[in-house]
């Protein structure tokens, strides 16, 4: 624990120095969900109807920006083979990675997403579920991302391929997500969403370390 706190720390530090990179990621967040209703129209029912499904597929799209980044700056500075090398194993690197993502990223999309809410009038009764459900799926999206990035790592054109991997694994937290805040504002239970959720993420928890150390290993070498 004494060394993932450690990497953690010195992810943070790194992150704050470039903490203009979060800021853009959360103001693409908003500007995406904003251009919606010029498209589809300004009626209230329909923009509220919307509201859970832009809110993911947006905080979806925000977080994917800062994926590429995750292992690049130390792969091309060497920072990664040191990291290899110490005492920690990778899979806490990987861990340490997806944690200082998820605080510099995906903690403020998720304190973002009720200003969305509001600009789309979601009813009182989903905002639970909003906060629960982002709860629950940005550091699922973290994880994963973080496999994504080590996979594409040193590749040509691998923000078209991190996309490619990563999307087709985060649409179940996107569907369970959505349907959640769904049922909440129609008034049937959400538990079984939320359920499903929770297991998403600690099935990531789980396997997304192992995949991610297994993937910088095969870049590194």
């Amino acid at each position: 624990m004494s060394a993932l706190v450690l990497i953690l720390r010195r992810e943070m530090r790194l992150a704050l120095r470039q903490i203009g990179d979060s800021a853009i990621i959360v103001l693409f967040f908003v500007l995406a969900a904003v251009l919606f209703p010029f498209g589809v129209g300004p009626e209230p029912n329909m923009l509220a109807r919307m509201a859970p499904g832009v809110v993911w597929v947006t905080a979806l799209l925000a977080a994917m920006l800062s994926f590429e980044r995750l292992f690049t700056p130390d792969f091309e500075d060497g920072s990664l083979e040191q990291l290899a090398l110490g005492p920690a194993p990778l899979e806490m690197v990987a861990l340490a990675k997806a944690a200082a993502h998820w605080l510099t990223t995906g903690l403020p999309l998720m304190i973002a997403a009720p200003l969305i809410a509001v600009l789309y009038r979601l009813p009182d009764s989903g905002y639970g579920a909003l906060m629960t459900t982002m709860a629950l799926g940005t550091p699922t999206i973290s994880l994963i991302g973080t496999v994504g990035a080590a996979l594409t790592l040193g590749s040509r054109r691998g923000g078209v391929l991190l996309s490619l991997l990563v999307i087709p694994l985060i649409v179940p937290v996107l569907i369970f997500g959505t349907a959640a805040i769904d049922a909440a504002i129609g008034g049937f239970p959400v538990r079984q969403h939320l359920m499903l959720m929770g297991g998403f993420l600690l099935g990531a928890l789980v396997l997304t370390p192992l995949a991610t150390a297994a993937a910088l290993r095969q870049a590194l070498e």
